[in-house]
């Protein structure tokens, strides 16, 4: 039966791996894409044999639009030149994993586009010949084959590679001309071969890679300058090799690198006088886990390692094949200003000092597991507001309780699994209000009324999700040891609970309601027997020193500071330069620092008289409130006639309702008004003074003057 010739008409991807199909099947399958295929796979054709293989990628290849073919897993053996002849249009070719041992030095060359080779998981024990002189590759993938050697030629004339990958190789040196021609590359990986030594190859070439891989060999140190030349280098991988020793300036020259990985090696010190890490100005994440780093003491280093490392903010020195560091130096973070990340398990550490992270502010991440602290304290975390993930797992914690305090408003996931806690409380979990991740498992939970808020809140509380609550099992009493936590009847706590929460509510509804009625009905009398208080204090503080009532001012003189102008221009003039009296004001003569409340105290009892200039900005002022109802307090236990109002403007009955204090004066006292415009003030000075020479009798004695106006 013929294939319908429009049926694939339109595919640009067609994977034909693995299929039980016979090969004329497959040549004719590609006969009805012969104007659209663009990427073809060829993986594992069942029974294929190198002729038949051959014989579908010609087929292939004379697809004008094809420019991508992979032919992994098959059975190619040599690749001679014949094999890719017919495949002139192609960009990336792929034959990894085809068992290849060797190929022939003409292999690619009618390809004259190609831009991507892979050749990796084959048998290949050198560079081959047919890679060299390929003016268009920017990919070559040699990876997971016994290349054993590289000499100075091997790369030659692959002016536009862009990325070099020869992991997993047996490797053991590299020339100092081996990547002399690579002027583009951006990424190398090494990794995973038995490099011993650099000899030079990254002190001159190589100036735009980003990227370098050297992981899993066997390089034991790093000299001074070993990559000078590398300024564009961003990623540097040296985890898993036998480093004990780097020079000061061993990373020299490293301007733009953001990632260093030094894990798993034998370090013993980053530098004894901290010159190892400088020159990375742009570090943003460091790993030194699985050295071999210790401290005898928590005492202060000098310097500290990472002072030079302002930009860093992942930095991880877990620890899992030895011992750890034992103690963490009180400045060991100094200098980590931006560091976000901070993951320092399993170092087998007994206690932090509680100024451990003031110099890491904007901590985000905490892992601190697999250590032995058993305790910790609140003030080790003030520091760290920011701190959203802490991760306490297996580090032989008793309780939660320094969570209490610790400042930890924004923190989400908490994860204190397999420690030795036995009661969660309720002000522990409500000291976490944005907490949302929880995992307490392997825990030796009580099973009892002081468990009984922590098991209603698992099953109540929507926010959290608490990890494999269902398997919380109790560990006391013997009795209750290995039951399900949720399976334990604590209803008669909960009863118990219920009633004290309704005892406590009722009270403070029942206070709430007294404050408010105190307020509403009562707020005048309070505040009067608030000041009047005060001025019992003040009398009482006064004939302690056993001085006599002297008056230093004249007058105290309470305004708004609206109605400042008019006290600067008509009052102080007047009083002040023509009639001679002294007046206190509060913005010339209050004391700096002193509370306000005291100042005023002082101002009124340190004056003769009271002037209260009255408008209504004052009327809505709390501090002139105050102010006039010292004085009429003053007023009131003294007995003599010491205030005086002064309306600026005229304010009806129906405005001067609210002020209570207020309206009482102004029944009782005397009080002058200020004349209307083009009205002669001659008047109004005068009965101020006369007011003012008024002597300090009882209020009833003095009469009223004439020409003074009422409401």
């Amino acid at each position: 039966m013929w294939l319908d010739r429009s049926f694939l008409s339109n595919v640009n991807r067609l994977n034909l791996s693995g299929i039980e199909m016979s090969f004329e099947r497959m040549g004719m399958v590609l006969q009805t894409v012969n104007s659209s295929l663009v990427h073809l796979r060829l993986h594992d054709l069942v029974n294929g044999s190198r002729l038949k293989i051959k014989a579908l990628t010609d087929i292939a290849c004379r697809i004008p639009t094809l420019s991508v073919l992979r032919l992994e897993y098959n059975n190619i053996g040599n690749l001679s030149e014949e094999f890719l002849q017919s495949c002139k249009h192609l960009t990336e070719v792929d034959i990894s994993n085809t068992g290849l041992t060797q190929l022939s030095d003409f292999s690619f060359r009618s390809i004259e586009q190609l831009s991507a080779l892979k050749l990796g998981h084959n048998r290949l024990s050198s560079v081959p010949k047919a890679t060299k002189n390929l003016p268009t590759l920017k990919i070559l993938d040699l990876s997971f084959n016994i290349i054993n050697k590289l000499g100075c030629s091997d790369f030659s004339n692959l002016t536009e590679l862009t990325q070099l990958i020869i992991f997993h190789n047996q490797i053991p040196n590299l020339p100092g001309c081996v990547f002399q021609d690579l002027k583009e590359l951006r990424i190398l990986k090494m990794g995973s071969n038995k490099i011993l030594t650099l000899n030079d190859a990254f002190m001159n070439t190589l100036h735009k890679l980003e990227t370098l891989n050297l992981a899993s060999n066997k390089l034991s140190s790093i000299r001074k300058g070993e990559f000078k030349s590398l300024t564009s280098l961003k990623t540097l991988l040296l985890f898993d090799n036998q480093i004990a020793s780097m020079e000061d300036g061993a990373f020299e020259g490293l301007v733009n690198l953001t990632e260093l990985k030094l894990g798993s090696n034998k370090i013993t010190q980053i530098g004894i006088r901290n010159t190892v890490l400088t020159g990375l100005p742009l570090l943003k994440s460091l790993d030194i886990s699985c050295n071999y780093i210790t401290y005898v003491n928590d005492d202060k280093l000098n310097p500290p390692p990472f002072s030079h490392l302002t930009s860093l903010e992942n930095l991880r020195i877990f620890s899992q094949r030895h011992k750890g560091l034992s103690h963490l130096p009180i400045n060991f973070l100094e200098g980590l200003k931006s560091l976000l990340s901070f993951q320092a398990g399993s170092l087998n550490i007994k206690e932090l000092y509680p100024g451990t992270f003031i110099y890491t502010p904007r901590l985000w991440f905490l892992d601190i597991s697999k250590n032995e602290f058993t305790a910790l304290t609140p003030k080790l975390f003030h520091p760290i507001p920011r701190l959203n993930s802490l991760y306490l797992t297996k580090a032989r914690i008793q309780s939660l309780d320094f969570l209490i305090g610790a400042n930890l408003s924004r923190v989400t996931l908490l994860q204190v699994s397999k420690n030795d806690i036995t009661v969660v409380n309720e002000t522990v979990l409500r000291s976490l209000p944005a907490l949302t991740y929880l995992d307490m498992q392997d825990n030796a939970f009580t099973c009892g009324c002081s468990d009984a808020w922590f098991v209603q809140w698992m099953e109540s509380d929507n926010q959290t999700q608490v990890v494999g609550a269902g398997e919380f099992t109790c560990n006391y009493p013997a009795d209750l040891k290995d039951t399900k936590l949720l399976d334990v009847e604590l209803q008669f706590c909960i009863v118990r609970l219920g009633l004290y929460y309704y005892i406590s509510t009722t009270c403070l509804v029942l206070l709430t309601l007294i404050a408010s009625f105190a307020y509403h009905f009562l707020k005048w009398q309070v505040i009067y027997s608030y000041y009047l208080f005060l001025a019992f204090l003040y009398d009482t503080k006064q004939r302690n020193k056993h001085t006599p009532h002297g008056c230093q001012y004249d007058a105290f003189i309470s305004y708004n500071a609206h109605d400042e102008p008019w006290v600067l221009r008509e009052l102080l003039p007047e009083l002040e330069g023509e009639q001679g009296w002294k007046l206190c004001l509060h913005h010339r003569d209050f004391q700096p620092g002193k509370p306000i409340i005291d100042n005023i105290m002082d101002g009124i009892y340190g004056s003769r008289k009271t002037i209260c200039v009255i408008s209504r900005r004052y009327l809505e002022s709390e501090w002139c409130s105050r102010e006039i109802q010292v004085a009429s307090f003053r007023l009131f236990d003294e007995q003599k006639d010491v205030l005086i109002l002064v309306f600026l403007e005229e304010i009806p009955t129906h405005q001067l309702s609210p002020y209570h204090r207020m309206r009482k004066l102004v029944k009782r006292r005397t009080y002058l008004s200020w004349p209307r415009a083009g009205v002669h003030t001659g008047v109004f000075w005068q009965q101020l003074r006369l007011a003012l020479e008024t002597k300090d009798g009882p209020a009833e004695e003095n009469p009223i003057l004439s020409g003074v106006q009422a409401l």
